[in-house]
């Protein structure tokens, strides 16, 4: 399995980015559930026929769609380790426990935060806004919300975040009950950003027709366009109106390992709570990611419990025993994978310095994208490139904007659909446009180059049959 697994990374730019998966292997899947074994070299020939041909691409140098990371191999045989040893990292006193803080206390350094803080390995950046969001809500609610629930509460609380934030804090607002109306979306400027402004304006009107403001969300690298809000801003409104001040870091806090970017995410240290990934643009297989909240208390109180059956102190022994915080009572689940092994061996393995090359390495590529679009008399660049990420479209005059926002949409398909690349897509100011999102270490220009010239040919050919 390692031997074939270490090939087939090794051959994967001479295959196809993705391929559709044909109707008998679909058909394969609807086999009944086996009630006899086979031995596993038959299992493992099944998946290298069945399922190794058909992956999501993001392996692939010329995947760029959405945010989707790579992986790596050492990230890959750490989890096969972690794995082998099966911990929980619910808590207890053992090794994979000190490997989960010590890289939890190495984040807090790179953003900024107090060692006193208090953080914890997700699943992604869904987990960790959601985390970050709980606790945002009981801290500013004015009863306990633990014992008393919602039921309690006397107006709508309400959480603020621009137009451009992330799905996944619409879907924690969602999670905590408190109903997506109560997630205020606030318009952007001319940059994607929050605009200050209306924020302030909005916060103050809603308190006036009965709202309980409690939480702005800041967007570190949003998702459409890779802009960075203004957090320092945005962070002086939070404290002029005692609100906390989330910040929804995915993949944008990692601009801070390269040094000319520093500036763009000044204020990240001043969030009350930061959500991050680490399998984006670290490049560490799926899944993890991280949140980190500036008062532990804070973040103890909203998740802590400890039954009889999961007492533990510094002063017993045993298992239970050591001086090390369990990480059950900083998130909902008791149940926890080794995922920190990844990260630990990645970290140590690349050192930041590399990472911060391999960052502005995709910078730069994103821009010499932009660049050949801007020369391409049949493409439009359509934001500025803030960070990794680039927007444009086909573009030919005479062509309606109705059925210019369809050819784009089919060369994005025809693009994924003869193996050539993969791109996502999304709407900027009413238009449908192309997104390459560039998180990956392994494409090299001549993948753009390539890209840019099946664009055009393919784009051609399809808006031939608009104009005919």
């Amino acid at each position: 399995m390692i031997d074939d697994m270490l090939d087939y990374l090794r051959d994967i730019r001479s295959r196809p980015v993705w391929q559709n998966i044909p109707t008998q292997i679909q058909r394969y899947f609807d086999s009944p559930l086996p009630i006899k074994g086979k031995s596993l070299n038959e299992v493992y020939s099944e998946f290298f026929d069945n399922v190794l041909p058909y992956p999501m691409g993001n392996i692939h140098p010329r995947f760029w769609g959405w945010a989707l990371g790579p992986g790596t191999v050492t990230g890959a045989l750490a989890d096969f380790l972690g794995s082998s040893m099966n911990s929980n990292l619910g808590g207890g006193y053992h090794g994979a426990v000190l490997v989960e803080h010590q890289v939890i206390n190495w984040i807090k350094e790179l953003m900024g935060f107090q060692k006193s803080a208090s953080g914890l390995l997700t699943s992604g950046c869904s987990a960790a806004n959601l985390i970050g969001l709980i606790v945002a809500r009981n801290v500013k609610t004015h009863f306990d919300i633990r014992k008393n629930g919602l039921q309690k509460i006397s107006a709508p609380l309400v959480v603020y975040a621009s137009q451009e934030i992330h799905s996944s804090i619409k879907k924690a607002v969602e999670i905590l009950g408190l109903g997506s109306n109560q997630l205020h979306l606030i318009p952007v400027n001319n940059r994607f950003q929050v605009d200050i402004d209306i924020l302030q304006n909005r916060i103050i009107k809603d308190r006036k027709d009965g709202y309980e403001p409690f939480c702005v969300v800041g967007g570190a690298g949003t998702i459409n366009t890779g802009s960075f809000d203004d957090l320092d801003a945005l962070n002086k409104v939070c404290k002029k109106e005692n609100l906390w001040f989330h910040i929804d870091g995915a993949f944008g806090v990692w601009a801070s390992l390269v040094p000319s970017l520093k500036k763009n995410i000044f204020g990240l240290d001043k969030a009350d709570s930061l959500a991050l990934d680490l399998h984006k643009w670290m490049y560490m297989p799926y899944e993890i990611g991280c949140v980190l909240i500036r008062n532990k208390e804070s973040h103890l109180q909203t998740f802590s419990m400890m039954p009889d059956y999961l007492s533990h102190s510094k002063k017993d022994g045993g298992l239970i025993g050591g001086n090390l915080e369990w990480f059950s009572d900083f998130g909902f689940q008791l149940s926890r994978g080794f995922r920190a092994l990844k990260a630990w061996m990645s970290i140590k393995e690349i050192g930041m310095e590399r990472y911060g090359r391999l960052i502005q390495q995709n910078i730069n590529q994103a821009k010499y994208l932009a660049a050949l679009i801007v020369d391409s008399s049949n493409l439009e660049l359509m934001t500025p490139v803030f960070l990794n990420i680039v927007c444009f479209r086909y573009f030919r005059l005479g062509i309606s904007p109705i059925n210019l926002d369809e050819i784009n949409k089919k060369i994005v398909v025809a693009l994924q659909e003869k193996g050539i690349a993969v791109l996502s897509w999304t709407i900027i100011e009413g238009k449908y446009v192309m997104r390459a999102a560039n998180f990956n270490y392994r494409s090299k220009k001549q993948d753009f180059n390539l890209l840019i010239k099946k664009i055009v040919q393919i784009g051609d050919v399809i808006a031939s049959k608009f104009t005919s």
